[in-house]
């Protein structure tokens, strides 16, 4: 048989190998690969352990060993030659580049099909990356953070629970501001050590640090730190008469899940005091005004601050919603999926608008050949796309009996629930409750099957 020229890039790269490798199966089972196959190629192609794929996934590491094992022994049977974990790269990369790899494919539909879809979809873990035309708009809410932050001495804060698309949308405007000439630093506080959050002082050399590193500016704490000041007076020193000073345009300086200092009071109330009279600096100063602010979190903050000297009651809020039904069916069409408004309307049931979830199913279903009604039907079964994400959540239940037992009182309650409670923050940042006007209600119908099927 004369082999069939691959429609595929003639670069060989990550995406290439998830087109031949598909091709390769569907040639042999009549089947595309799997959501799960193609986080293992994904994860094997970038050097990660099983270990490394089960963080990133829905699966166990022991489901993705024996779904891999399978996948590596297809493949031998295929090429064969013995392909495996550790040889699977130069094996693919080899067979691809003397056509050997394609020459069993049945028709080039399969390799223009899966040039024109696969390569679109990213699995949905994580922030959505900057060039994915997966990401979607939530107007006016883009355009507003841009314009917010064009303001001298700027303060945004975006608060929405876990997996909402905050970083998705922070590293957008980031990019917004880097496209005006600013200069821009990322700090996710979930990264720092715990003994430097318990103290104020190492906190605060830490976030000096941090920002000058990644100014590239060499680290001058000795000149600036003063145990006579104190470390908010040191701290606003090295900001005030070194690192602003040495930019040469406005700083856009964003904090990524700021919660983690919510539950180090001490740490907390000081940084956050900090900030607040920074903001206020800037309203007579123009050297702060060149510094722009940007806090992202997940709850409202429930730390004690007073109320002059809370950064959370100042500035832009920016609360992050769920997806329409508009922005569902845009998504539904990115993952080239045509389906009826009551296919839409079936999964919005289940799920709502839930970013995250929304894109777990369509990705699922985009990628094998479940159907909509397969999926939610097998939604709290071990196969499940979703079974990953519940199991966290529920891990965190059990470890937390008060978050349980409020979860609990939730479901079964007859008349409105309204709590205002440390219980009721926590909840909220996991993202399994919604409220709406001090009325606490289950987020979607997928966790209320799920959490009645538990407790």
């Amino acid at each position: 048989m004369k082999p069939i020229e691959p429609c595929v890039p003639l670069s060989f790269n990550l995406e290439t190998a998830i087109t031949v490798t598909d091709c390769l199966v569907f040639a042999k089972t009549g089947k595309h690969l799997n959501n799960l196959q193609v986080a293992i190629v994904q994860g094997v192609w970038t050097g990660e352990t099983y270990e490394d794929i089960s963080k990133g996934t829905c699966w166990s590491e022991p489901y993705i060993k024996t779904i891999g094992a399978a996948l590596w022994e297809l493949l031998s049977e295929i090429l064969n030659e013995q392909v495996g974990k550790k040889n699977f790269r130069s094996v693919i990369e080899r067979r691809y580049k003397d056509l050997s790899a394609v020459k069993s494919v049945r028709s080039s539909a399969c390799l223009n099909a899966t040039t024109s879809v696969l390569p679109s979809l990213e699995f949905p873990d994580g922030p959505v990356k900057l060039t994915s035309t997966l990401y979607c708009d939530r107007p006016p809410i883009e355009s507003s953070c841009y314009q917010a932050i064009s303001q001298p001495g700027a303060l945004l804060r975006i608060r929405a629970p876990r997996q909402m698309g905050k970083t998705s949308l922070l590293i957008r405007i980031l990019n917004d501001a880097e496209q005006q000439g600013y200069s821009t630093v990322l700090l996710n506080l979930q990264l720092v050590d715990t003994a430097i959050l318990q103290d104020l002082n190492r906190f605060l050399q830490w976030f000096c640090a941090r920002v000058s590193h990644a100014l590239k500016l060499p680290l001058q704490l000795a000149d600036y730190w003063d145990d006579i000041f104190g470390s908010k007076t040191s701290c606003k020193d090295y900001f005030e008469n070194y690192l602003l000073p040495q930019c040469q345009q406005s700083l856009v300086l964003a904090l990524d899940e700021v919660d983690t200092l919510f539950a180090y009071p001490a740490t907390a109330d000081g940084f956050f005091t900090l900030l607040r009279a920074w903001y206020e600096d800037a309203k007579n100063s123009e050297l702060w005004q060149t510094l722009r602010l940007i806090l992202v979190h997940s709850t409202e903050a429930y730390v004690p601050l007073h109320i002059n000297q809370s950064p959370f009651n100042v500035g832009i809020s920016i609360e992050l919603p769920e997806f329409n039904a508009a922005q569902v069916k845009t998504l539904i069409d990115s993952h080239r999926l045509n389906w009826t408004k009551a296919e839409v309307e079936k999964l919005m049931f289940q799920v709502g608008g839930h970013p995250y979830l929304v894109r777990v199913a369509l990705y699922h279903i985009a990628r094998t050949p479940t159907t909509l009604d397969e999926l939610l039907d097998s939604a709290l079964t071990i196969s499940s796309p979703f079974y990953h994400h519940l199991q966290r959540q529920l891990s965190t239940l059990k470890k937390q009996t008060t978050l349980a037992t409020t979860l609990k009182a939730i479901i079964t309650a007859q008349e409105p629930v309204y709590l205002k409670s440390l219980e009721l923050f926590q909840l909220n940042h996991m993202g399994l409750i919604k409220v709406q006007s001090g009325q606490v209600k289950i987020r979607c119908e997928l966790y209320r099957r799920w959490l009645s099927q538990e407790y």
